[in-house]
């Protein structure tokens, strides 16, 4: 059974001004204005037309929702993400560390979730989060290396540079188990009420070496999806050597990035991974998986070798 961490509950006023949020600490305390966001705050009802054996009927069809969420350290606006507005608690800390923010989670003194409207979600949601001085003074730096570069992308050297960041070695340990992918694969849409609801979403899951999902988070952006799982791994004291991830997606560079930082060994997906993403696996010496569907799957990258392989033409895996 999917383990539940209650979420932060999110204050429903304005945001104050910046420079009174660079001098307010975070909090996570409930109050009688707050209003924590449940499964139905995450999608919305819309009338359809459906056609089907040639007919057309009219419908209710659910949405899933996507709304802008700002990350606020120590008053300073770092991103803005688009996102289903659900588990923000562990998508802020799993975020943090991800993107080498902060390097431990009890480096992240607290957050306050504030949404910019109160009645409308559309609006967005500010996360506040505060933050050791020493990783806020490497942030700001961060912030200044960027500045002054041209606005098409990216471009030149340091550019490049600043956009493939080195990985970090993982910790060096076999592949998830033929039995426990496919163990896993078998519970992911159960795990997904998100996903069953709307059909727009993607999940990251956190399953033991038998392939139980222990826990599981959702959102319409994959990289967000796992981001969600890495804070509610963190929150949970997860004993990171005793499992591996497996996502609903494709595996980009980012989500072999993202597991690799928080030391995750071993990532599956559903679909292929790219270049890029097994060129960091290989360097990470990240286990990589891709094709993972019933009775079947792709070992890309192992750090240990577990037993002999056959070749076959994957060609038609998609």
């Amino acid at each position: 059974m999917v383990t539940w961490i209650p979420p932060v509950e999110i204050k429903v006023r304005n945001p104050p001004p910046e420079s009174d949020m660079a001098l307010k600490q975070p909090k996570t305390e409930t109050s009688e204005d707050s209003l924590a966001l449940s499964l139905e705050d995450c999608y919305t009802q819309a009338a359809v037309n459906r056609w089907q054996a040639d007919q057309t009927l009219t419908a209710l069809d659910q949405i899933a929702d996507e709304v802008p969420v700002a990350m606020v350290y120590n008053g300073i606006s770092h991103a803005v993400m688009m996102a289903s507005p659900c588990d923000l608690d562990d998508f802020a800390l799993g975020f943090s560390l991800s993107e080498g923010i902060i390097k431990t989670a009890d480096e992240l003194y607290g957050l306050e979730l504030v949404r910019a409207e109160a009645d409308n979600l559309a609006a967005g949601i500010e996360i506040q989060l505060s933050i050791t001085t020493q990783r806020s003074m490497q942030l700001k730096q961060r912030r200044r290396n960027l500045t002054g570069r041209t606005g098409c992308g990216l471009c030149g050297t340091e550019s490049l540079q600043q956009a493939i960041r080195p990985v970090k070695q993982v910790p060096c340990l076999p592949p998830a188990s033929p039995a426990a992918v496919e163990h896993a694969l078998q519970q992911l849409q159960a795990n997904q009420p998100l996903q069953t609801i709307t059909g727009a979403c993607h999940g990251a899951a956190w399953c033991d070496l038998q392939g139980n999902i222990q826990l599981l988070r959702e959102d319409v952006g994959r990289h967000n999806a796992l981001d969600k799982l890495v804070g509610a791994l963190q929150r949970a004291a997860t004993d990171l050597s005793q499992g591996f991830i497996l996502v609903s997606s494709r595996a980009s560079y980012e989500m072999v990035h993202k597991a690799a930082s928080c030391g995750i060994s071993s990532l599956v997906a559903v679909s292929a991974p790219t270049g890029l993403a097994l060129q960091l696996a290989q360097q990470a010496g990240l286990n990589l998986i891709g094709f993972a569907r019933p009775g079947r799957h792709v070992i890309y990258h192992q750090s240990i070798t577990t037993g002999t392989t056959q070749s076959f033409d994957d060609s038609e895996e998609l």
